[in-house]
């Protein structure tokens, strides 16, 4: 496919629902990985070897990648090194360390729509961080109305209580505020070198962080067959390749044009959930819930300005 053809309207569609589409996929494959490699809940050591190994091999791809396209991913400098450890450890380590113990304590539908606030924290992060990106009314909305979705689905039964846990949805919600503060650290650097060879960095440096740590504290990953194991190489795969496609979009159309369809990522997530893993999603909450979440995204990233085009290659921080 030539690089003019990314700008086809169909083309930027269809391409940016399939990465919509593998991000939303994330959420049940997690936890199905839970189960099929025998990982308790309560097995946090576990949980963090495992998403070592997913990012590492995410890292993995995406510097072969940039190997491929003669790109440089060695003899940065010591200043640039020192920014991808803090970025892998801040945006890789740290987020997924809260994320996929969040996941393992609540459900992949809810999941999907909590983590949906990284959305509207990096909108209220960027107005303080850049002077070009403040809240406008319709951000303002779509905030209000995002995080009442996220009241909404979080509603108990036959009562006005909230059913959240810290170590469920407490830690989603934690992660989506980690990736948020993290990218905006992200974009800086992004301005002195590559996207793609910083994102393979910083995957790889948080994948061995999280394998060390999860080593550390005894985690042990076992049960591998055929369909564990080809599950894990798919969630690095839909990391990279996700990745790759969405930093291509976004070099060749306006920004608007693509983050727009963001508001996906939840309507697959929890839809997925529902199908594979047979969670509950035509209750009045968590449809409700979506409608909130998805209408809140769509005001937030409908009016989003054109970068400049260092920063044009930064993924969207709701991805998984």
């Amino acid at each position: 496919m030539g690089l003019s053809r990314f700008s086809d309207r169909k083309v930027v569609v269809a391409l940016a629902l399939l990465c919509c589409l593998l991000w939303g996929s994330s959420y049940p494959a997690i936890k199905t990985g839970y189960a099929w490699f025998g990982i308790a809940k309560s097995d946090i050591p576990t949980q963090l070897v495992f998403a070592g190994w997913r990012f590492l091999g995410a890292g993995l791809i995406l510097l072969v990648w940039a190997l491929a396209a003669r790109k440089a991913i060695w003899g940065l400098g010591f200043a640039a090194g020192r920014q991808l450890v803090v970025l892998g450890l801040a945006q890789t380590t740290l987020q997924y360390m809260f994320f996929y113990v969040g996941l393992a304590y609540t459900t992949g539908v809810k999941g999907s729509i909590m983590n949906a606030t990284g959305t509207f924290f990096s909108v209220l992060l960027a107005h303080w961080a850049y002077h070009n990106d403040r809240l406008s009314h319709p951000k303002v909305w779509g905030c209000a109305v995002g995080f009442a979705g996220v009241m909404v689905v979080n509603l108990g039964r036959g009562s006005l209580d909230l059913d959240v846990t810290l170590l469920g949805e407490g830690f989603v919600v934690i992660a989506a505020f980690v990736l948020a503060a993290a990218s905006i650290y992200g974009k800086q650097v992004s301005q002195q070198m590559d996207s793609v060879v910083m994102t393979g960095w910083q995957l790889g440096i948080g994948g061995v962080a999280l394998l060390a740590i999860g080593w550390a504290l005894g985690g042990s990953l076992t049960g591998f067959t055929m369909p564990s194991v080809a599950l894990l190489v798919y969630l690095a795969l839909l990391s990279s390749a996700a990745f790759s496609l969405w930093s291509i979009l976004l070099k060749h159309n306006r920004v608007s044009q693509v983050t727009v369809f963001n508001f996906t990522v939840p309507v697959f997530g929890a839809a997925l959930s529902a199908l594979f893993l047979g969670e509950a999603l035509l209750e009045w909450k968590n449809l409700l819930a979506l409608v909130l979440v998805c209408a809140g995204i769509w005001l937030v990233t409908r009016d989003a300005p054109a970068p400049a085009p260092a920063l044009r290659a930064r993924p969207p921080t709701a991805a998984p």
